[in-house]
């Protein structure tokens, strides 16, 4: 079978967004983002074709909270409940949409409800954050 082009994942990818009709397909853009962000973050490079590059769901999560934080900052959560993730569970829904539409693979221990009350979307998202501190070059 040929290599897939880009424009038909693309095209896949929107068949999986209208089949699931829950989350528009920045929500699933941002998902996958933050999978590959968590893959390195968790593993690092790949250096062989052979090496488990597997999160899991839990993993997942975090990963995307960091992602989240970082790409958005404050607005992380508004972002997020605007695209209608309001929970980690929304994270699992979008993933296992992929799955189910032959975007991503999942091992036998994978499960939909790893991705259940891994932390809270408020806690984390608008009560805990705190903005970084970069140094200034002004304030020397």
């Amino acid at each position: 079978m040929p290599p897939e082009t880009a424009e038909f994942a693309d095209k896949k990818l929107e068949d999986v967004v209208t089949r699931l009709d829950l989350f528009p397909i920045e929500a699933f853009l941002f998902v996958n983002e933050g999978l590959s962000f968590t893959i390195y973050k968790t593993h690092g490079e790949r250096k062989t074709q052979e090496q488990d590059m597997h999160v899991s769901g839990q993993q997942l999560c975090q990963g995307l909270r960091d992602y989240a934080l970082m790409k958005y900052g404050m607005l992380a959560g508004t972002v997020l409940r605007r695209w209608g993730v309001n929970r980690t569970f929304d994270f699992g829904r979008i993933i296992y949409a992929m799955i189910d539409g032959g975007l991503m693979s999942r091992t036998d221990d994978d499960n939909i409800d790893d991705f259940r009350n891994v932390y809270d979307f408020r806690a984390t998202f608008d009560r805990e954050y705190q903005i970084p501190e970069v140094p200034c070059a002004a304030a020397k």
